[in-house]
């Protein structure tokens, strides 16, 4: 298993692409903290993991809040007696497209993506850099590299997590590698709106080279790898996983 002796709190873990990781890590042997603002998904992932011999625990936080993020990394520390991996999964995508949206917007957006990614790492390098072989991996997007059919709220708080891994990535080796993973479309309940709509479908669908839009799994497979010790020399990287979009 390639997650033995692991401890991992995964945020965002009740749906998308953090519930998938969660799975993927509980399933290659880590122990697994699902922490989510929605307290019934956050337990019916660490359910699903106990269910196939895992082992995980769910906590309710709202990652924006400061305190909460010390409470969950605490609890974490007591449970299990150190944490190895973080994976900031938490993030939400604007209520709709939108060159100028509302200040309310704009701080909601990054203040979940961008700002919830800072407070749950920084409540969570001490432990990390405390146990040796540690790793953070955050969830950014191809919004965050290139420009394209998303809202300027969300592209900012993407290219932020970007710099922002490369910057942790720096100050915190060889204690802690940072890296993070810039999807592509992904099957999800957070995209599923705009994937109704066929126009926009079908017209951003042909921007990616292998024909379809990606599962939650293919991104918890590049998490996992960047969680494992196989990426052991690998710090401060943005990895595109989006089927060849970035690369046109």
């Amino acid at each position: 298993m390639r997650l033995r002796e692991k401890v991992a709190l995964v945020t965002g873990a009740g749906s998308g692409i953090g519930r998938a990781t969660a799975l993927r890590f509980g399933a290659e042997g880590a122990q697994v903290v699902c922490v989510d603002a929605a307290g019934d998904a956050a337990t019916e992932t660490a359910r699903t993991i106990t269910a196939h011999g895992g082992e995980a625990i769910a906590m309710v936080a709202d990652v924006t809040d400061e305190a909460a993020c010390a409470r969950i990394v605490a609890e974490t520390l007591a449970r299990f007696g150190r944490l190895t991996t973080l994976v900031n999964s938490a993030g939400v995508r604007p209520e709709r497209r939108d060159p100028t949206p509302a200040l309310s917007e704009w701080q909601r957006v990054v203040d979940i993506n961008l700002t919830g990614t800072y407070l749950a790492s920084r409540a969570a390098l001490p432990a990390l850099a405390a146990s040796g072989a540690a790793s953070i991996t955050n969830l950014a997007s191809i919004f965050g590299l290139v420009g394209g059919a998303t809202s300027s709220s969300y592209a900012a708080s993407k290219g932020a997590i970007v710099n922002l891994t490369r910057q942790m990535a720096l100050e915190w080796a060889p204690r802690v590698r940072v890296n993070c993973v810039c999807p592509g479309v992904i099957e999800t309940p957070m995209t599923a709106e705009l994937r109704a709509d066929p126009a926009w479908a079908d017209a951003v669908l042909k921007r990616y080279p292998l024909g379809r839009f990606g599962q939650p799994d293919d991104i918890a497979a590049a998490i996992l790898y960047l969680a494992s010790d196989e990426a052991a020399f690998v710090t401060g990287v943005a990895l595109p996983v989006d089927g060849g979009y970035t690369a046109g």
